[in-house]
């Protein structure tokens, strides 16, 4: 071997260790923290394999802590502390309500509402400490099941950004000083039903969409100032879903559904590509997972659109992507199916299968590199009332759906569907948990649990 090819087989080697290396430390990374909705990722996947399989009132509970006021946001978590929002009544309020409802309007609170962001000890569960970001009589109605602190904040491990849709947004510092605050003008939202699209965060870049009825807008911020760096008018109404910061080989987008259009843009604002198709109410993330980014929508009234598609779509795309009539597929479509999307819970991909859960207590599982059916709509809650707001999630070959009820339904992940086990909390719930290390953190309506297994 000659000494120039021997050099470059020692450098390829020392590469390919800093790969593996670098590899491996974001995967320990990542199982420490959980630092937005559903996880650094986005995809709500667990990777440690002595997260617990089993949990009750009793068993598991490494720790519940009481949580003051509302709120249906994530817990998120860096290293040893868990973050928490809520909105804190002066008053009684009307608890929030389980179920569907077409319409659904709360009017606005008359009690002095405080917008906290706590934060608490991972092993403990104690109070480390609060920052109040914000107080005042809230401004805006809500749906009878959601509340006035429903985005899950994000944290780039120095500074927590949390965002109170129709109040305003917020920087603190991981010691509970507020570093900047800038609060917004109420708008008004589809049938009153408020807000909940989470914060996003990509280097320098805070970005927050504001779809409501009569403006809408995409806003990019300095994340060490609050200085806003640009601003996009969207012809957009009312959106729900959480945007999505999509890296792959060709680029780095941030990628947007709405009910009109789902829309890709670049990190300084210019559009990418878009294309029409979804159902008129957007609440699931997208998320990448396979090489195809999957977005869906599926709202159970929708008289406009009566299809509630899955779309996945190939990275590179430019300009105008959608399908044409008849079409399931295109050069940037890799598959669509118009009638198997979820509607509230977010989907889920795991071991190279497409599951999606429905809020009326169905669960089904697709191939996720072709779409085709593994198996069709099973019914996992069997007492046929409503019942699944928040998004699965997987770890250990487990799927979890937890219901509005506080039931978790662990089911075998796999061709063929398979009900392990229920774990019942017994209160309601309607907050997506989050996973950092071998924890499981779930948020009801009496507080935080942290599960973990004892064994």
């Amino acid at each position: 071997m000659s000494k120039a090819l021997s050099r470059g087989c020692s450098t390829g080697i020392r590469r390919l260790s800093c790969l593996i290396t670098f590899c491996a430390s974001s995967i320990l990374q990542a199982q420490d923290n959980w630092p937005q909705f559903r996880g650094a990722d986005s995809r709500g996947i667990g990777l440690s394999d002595r997260l617990p399989l089993e949990w009750s009132h009793e068993k598991n509970v490494a720790w519940h802590v009481e949580i003051l006021g509302r709120g249906w946001s994530s817990p998120i978590i860096w290293g040893d502390q868990v973050f928490l929002t809520a909105a804190v009544s002066d008053g009684d309020e009307e608890a929030p309500k389980k179920g569907l409802y077409f319409g659904g309007e709360r009017a606005p609170s008359k009690n002095r509402h405080r917008w906290l962001l706590s934060c608490l000890n991972r092993d403990s569960g104690k109070k480390l400490w609060e920052a109040e970001l914000f107080a005042g009589v809230p401004s805006s109605s809500i749906h009878v099941k959601n509340s006035y602190a429903s985005e899950t904040p994000v944290t780039d491990g120095k500074r927590v950004y949390a965002l109170f849709g129709q109040t305003g947004l917020g920087c603190v510092d991981f010691g509970g000083k507020v570093i900047w605050s800038k609060t917004f003008e109420s708008r008004k939202t589809q049938n009153g039903w408020g807000t909940s699209i989470s914060p996003v965060l990509h280097d320098n870049l805070l970005i927050i969409v504001r779809d409501t009825e009569g403006k809408s807008d995409l806003i990019a911020y300095d994340k060490l100032t609050g200085a806003e760096l640009w601003k996009i008018d969207r012809d957009e109404p009312t959106n729900f879903a959480t945007p999505y910061i999509w890296r792959h080989a060709q680029r780095t987008e941030l990628v947007v559904p709405g009910r009109r259009q789902v829309r890709s843009y670049s990190l300084d604002g210019k559009l990418l590509w878009w294309f029409k198709g979804m159902s008129t109410i957007t609440i699931p993330t997208p998320f990448e997972a396979e090489g195809l980014l999957y977005l869906c929508a599926g709202y159970v009234g929708d008289k406009v659109n009566p299809n509630k598609p899955v779309y996945a779509v190939r990275p590179g795309g430019a300009g105008d992507l959608a399908l044409k009539d008849g079409e399931r597929q295109n050069q940037f479509i890799a598959w669509m199916e118009p009638n198997a999307a979820p509607y509230n819970p977010s989907a889920l991909v795991y071991e190279g299968r497409f599951y999606v859960l429905w809020d009326f207590g169905f669960f089904s599982a697709r191939d996720a590199k072709t779409g085709a059916e593994l198996y069709e709509k099973q019914r996992i809650k069997t007492d046929g009332t409503v019942g699944f707001t928040s998004s699965p999630w997987a770890y250990r070959d487990r799927v979890f759906c937890l219901s509005e009820d506080g039931d978790t339904y662990v089911i075998k992940a796999g061709d063929r569907y398979q009900l392990e086990r229920l774990n019942s909390l017994g209160e309601m719930c309607m907050a997506t948990p989050a996973i950092a290390g071998d924890r499981l953190f779930i948020r009801t309506t009496s507080g935080l649990w942290c599960i973990r297994s004892a064994e």
